[in-house]
């Protein structure tokens, strides 16, 4: 199965998503923030990241942006799952490297679906 980056400032969110993550099979590496996340990208490679878009010091677009410039994280997927659903935070999203964009609070079954799509 896949290993997996997720990304949240909210410690409850992500055990939530860990919990739904490794009962399907993935692996999971948690991070706190973006700043967090991009640290563990360098020194480690991922099949998909799940990053929530407002977190302190690196927000889940300017983490987003950051993966993109580094060759490694060209093709990675990043998905982004935030309660932030304007049709102009998605273009924002899409403009900065997002694969695709789910909205929380989150149904399981869903985010286990997407991830299957967009993990080879």
């Amino acid at each position: 199965m896949a290993l997996i980056l997720a990304v949240d400032d909210s410690p409850s969110m992500r055990k939530m998503v860990s919990f739904t993550l490794t009962g399907a099979g993935h692996r999971v590496v948690d991070a706190v923030d973006g700043e967090d996340a991009y640290e563990k990208a360098q020194t480690q490679m991922f099949d998909l990241v799940l990053t929530d878009q407002n977190m302190p010091r690196l927000d889940g677009l300017g983490l987003t942006r950051k993966l993109r410039e580094n060759p490694r994280f060209k093709t990675t997927p990043i998905l982004m799952l935030t309660t932030e659903s304007s049709d102009l935070m998605k273009q924002a999203g899409r403009a900065a490297g997002a694969t695709g964009w789910l909205v929380k609070p989150f149904d399981p079954a869903r985010l286990l679906d997407v991830i299957n799509k967009v993990v080879k």
